[in-house]
């Protein structure tokens, strides 16, 4: 058994237009420790990413000047020392990705950590984070049940807070920035279970808070702690389509239906499932907060709240 996706293929404003971002699976983790505690356990989630996907699908990384390389021998040992081998030792960061950018669309293959001391001055609620991405082809070739068990022993390295999987507009670089606004609006008005896949992008703000739920909702401590506990979900979410699955450090892995879903509201409402997760996720949702919120501020925290919309 398969499903079918929306095809999405965002292209750059500028002249010529270059591939800006795709449809396929985004999968971030956020986890509330110091980077030194982290990065053992980063690398290994990282070789196992690497098992998993086709061999060669990353095939270049950025540099501390901002330099996009070719992945080399000589490239790899660069990225196993951002991640493991920081002159400093306190912060650690890597981005791998399968183009540069150019040719056709990017294979979708990405992986990005951003990992600082928690008491790092930059930002104002900062938190580690981890991302790894996956074209919609490999769903559709591997099936969901194998992407959950893969999220499922990516999450097992890694002490996390808050994670989630999601069908998703992914990109390498932050590359669907440079996509023209209007179709990324209207893709995201029409699919609410379509993410716009930051990857490391909440690091600074999010603390021990959430995003959205999503078709792979990973809640750890203190987290699941304030949403009541195992007990408070299973409550919560008397749905057949649900599965709760407990994991070891007092996590648990919240599966909201057996394969990702857009939601096409142009066909379908929005699953109850997503609506009574966000109510009692609500109170822990992140938000960006104060009187005069900037555009794309105001738009974030409605868009993290679309299923709490009627």
């Amino acid at each position: 058994m398969t499903r079918e996706y929306p095809v999405i293929r965002l292209w750059s404003k500028g002249s010529p237009p270059i591939p800006a971002a795709r449809d396929g699976i985004g999968l971030s983790f956020f986890i509330h420790r110091d980077h030194k505690e982290i990065a053992t356990a980063v690398w290994r989630a990282l070789q196992t990413y690497l098992r998993a996907i086709p061999p060669g699908s990353l095939g270049w990384y950025g540099t501390d000047d901002g330099d996009i390389l070719e992945l080399d021998d000589k490239g790899w040992e660069i990225a196993r020392q951002q991640i493991l081998e920081r002159p400093w030792g306190t912060s650690g960061n890597a981005e791998l990705s399968e183009s540069p950018g150019g040719g056709e669309i990017s294979s979708g293959y990405v992986f990005e950590y951003e990992g600082h001391p928690l008491d790092t001055p930059f930002g104002k609620a900062p938190v580690n984070a981890v991302s790894f991405t996956f074209p919609t082809d490999y769903l559709q070739g591997n099936g969901a049940a194998h992407v959950r068990t893969l999220a499922l022993e990516l999450a097992r390295e890694l002490p996390f807070n808050f994670g989630y999987a999601s069908f998703a507009i992914i990109s390498s670089h932050g590359m669907w920035g440079a996509a023209r606004w209007p179709i990324v609006e209207a893709l995201l008005a029409r699919y609410p279970g379509l993410d716009l896949h930051q990857g490391t992008g909440f690091r600074s703000i999010l603390g021990t808070r959430a995003l959205a739920p999503a078709w792979l909702t990973f809640l750890g401590q203190p987290l699941l702690g304030h949403l009541g506990g195992i007990d408070a979900l299973r409550n919560a979410l008397p749905f057949p389509e649900v599965s709760l699955l407990p994991m070891d450090g007092d996590r648990v892995l919240v599966t909201l239906d057996e394969w990702p879903d857009p939601i096409d509201t142009q066909t379908k409402a929005i699953p109850p499932q997503y609506r009574a997760l966000a109510r009692l996720m609500e109170p822990f949702l992140f938000q960006y907060e104060g009187e005069a919120l900037l555009p794309f501020q105001h738009d974030t925290n409605q868009w993290l709240r679309r299923f709490l919309q009627p």
